[in-house]
């Protein structure tokens, strides 16, 4: 089977080969930590753990790097704000994401590097665009000339009619259509220094534009040429569209060889979700509300293919946890089947292999994981149906376990949580055994209710009394 997937720069599905035979140069964008990420974020980053989980399953060894952007307009701006400097302001939103990148099992990345520990990096960059041309020098700053470099635009399909020559922009955040040079170093104002956002350059104290980081570190890591860089659609322009340019520029170089994006989430009415709107929900919110953050990661990858818009609902997130527990569920009936001289399906036997091909097939075609468990799910039915009328035997079993543990290698959700209960809702499945043991099955249905209102769901199995919690 052949991997492919869709180049934002081709605008087609193109077969994924990498310019070092079985090594992958991947690069992703990570968070700018002025504020914690919200659900939309974490979207795109479990995007990046889908493909780094899936070119692994292929066989490739990853040299991934997700840059932390911890000096920007805004983080200088709320850093003054607080009284403390950049460093300080950052820490606790660099903790929080990688605390939720675990909870949500997104595998790691190997680097993390963060943009105010390669400013030397930069600034090299930067004299490099100075000496070829690219760049100049301006009362406020080094900015990039956009009308140096021809390609300018291709990427994200812009119009370059409309572009002032000579324009510039110095904030890191601009509108989309609004083309014009852009800052790579910006000479230290008083709030700067005040924020520790400062550092001495051959062309003038200051601090580095937001766009000059990703390339600087990217190229640090990776070399001249990445072979998969991948972000949020929100970056295309004007994010990695400068991006391309100055790195071009620099080097004289092909900068990437894929370009993958991801689309947004919406809120329940359909509208981005955004910090400028407000309507942003944290992963943290949803776990207040009881929702499990493998229900989010099962919601947050597979419900909608990656290039899809995905709408964030009540209902999606409780259809995602009733996925999770079916794939568990599963997995725990198989697990624990007990031997004996049960005959095998073979129609069932049959449909697990062909669904594990489908499903890898699916994931093969630009990560199409809504696909692939399509035809997982149908055979999650049949399973359970087999399982009840004792006609799984060795074989299917194999064969169904080795279809979920295929699936898991990308959904990583068949570990169940290590989830201790209180000592009072333990005291109550114990009551509630001694009722069913007593034949006071009234006592044992009302005990069972009050712990259903507290989360906690029980199944009596051949092995005895199970629990799992659920979102109430």
């Amino acid at each position: 089977m052949t991997l492919r997937l869709h180049d934002t720069a081709s605008g087609r599905k193109e077969e994924f080969c990498p310019l070092e035979p079985g090594v992958v140069r991947l690069y992703t964008c990570g968070p700018t930590v002025w504020n914690t990420p919200h659900i939309g974020n974490y979207r795109t980053f479990l995007f990046f753990d889908l493909l780094r989980r899936h070119l692994a399953v292929r066989g490739y060894r990853l040299r991934h790097v997700m840059n932390i952007t911890d000096v920007d307009d805004r983080i200088i701006e709320q850093a003054h704000t607080a009284g403390v400097g950049i460093d300080a302001y950052t820490r606790p939103y660099r903790e929080a994401f990688f605390e939720d990148l675990d909870a949500l099992r997104a595998q790691r990345a190997e680097h993390y590097p963060l943009a105010t520990e390669h400013v030397p990096e930069m600034v090299r960059l930067i004299a490099r665009l100075l000496d070829r041309g690219y760049a100049y020098e301006a009362e406020d700053g080094v900015y990039f000339r956009i009308a140096s470099f021809p390609a300018y635009g291709r990427l994200s399909r812009l119009d370059r009619s409309g572009l002032r020559p000579g324009a510039r922009v110095a904030t890191d955040r601009y509108e989309k259509e609004s083309a014009t040079d852009f800052a790579l170093w910006k000479r230290a104002q008083p709030i700067d220094e005040q924020v520790g956002a400062a550092w001495d350059a051959p062309f003038g104290r200051g601090r580095p534009g937001w766009h000059i980081e990703c390339s600087a570190m990217a190229m640090a890591y990776l070399g001249e040429t990445l072979d998969i860089h991948a972000g949020g659609v929100d970056l295309l322009f004007p994010h990695h569209e400068n991006e391309v340019a100055q790195s071009e520029a620099a080097t004289g170089e092909r900068f990437v060889r894929f370009w993958l994006h991801s689309e947004h989430v919406s809120d329940s009415t359909g509208e981005k979700m955004s910090k400028s709107v407000g309507n942003i929900v944290t992963l943290r919110d949803l776990t207040a509300a009881g929702y499990d953050p493998l229900a989010v990661r099962l919601f947050l990858m597979g419900n909608a293919h990656y290039r899809s818009r995905l709408r964030l609902t009540e209902e999606a997130l409780h259809a995602a946890a009733e996925q999770v527990r079916r794939l568990q569920d599963l997995a725990d009936r198989l697990r624990g089947l007990e031997p004996g001289l049960r005959s095998d399906d073979a129609a069932l036997y049959a449909d697990a292999l062909d669904a594990r091909d489908a499903y890898l097939e699916a994931l093969d075609d630009d990560l199409n994981l809504p696909a692939g468990l399509g035809h997982v799910f149908e055979v999650v039915r049949r399973a359970n149906a087999a399982l009840d009328a004792g006609r799984v035997g060795p074989a299917g079993r194999e064969a169904l376990l080795h279809l979920l543990e295929t699936v898991d290698a990308h959904l990583d959700v068949l570990r169940r949580r290590d989830v201790e209960l209180d000592d009072e809702l333990r005291g109550l499945i114990a009551e509630r055994e001694q009722a069913r043991r007593a034949r006071d099955f009234a006592r044992a249905d009302r005990i069972r209710d009050q712990l259903r209102d507290r989360g906690i769901v029980l199944e009596d199995t051949r092995q005895g009394v199970r629990w799992r919690r659920v979102e109430r």
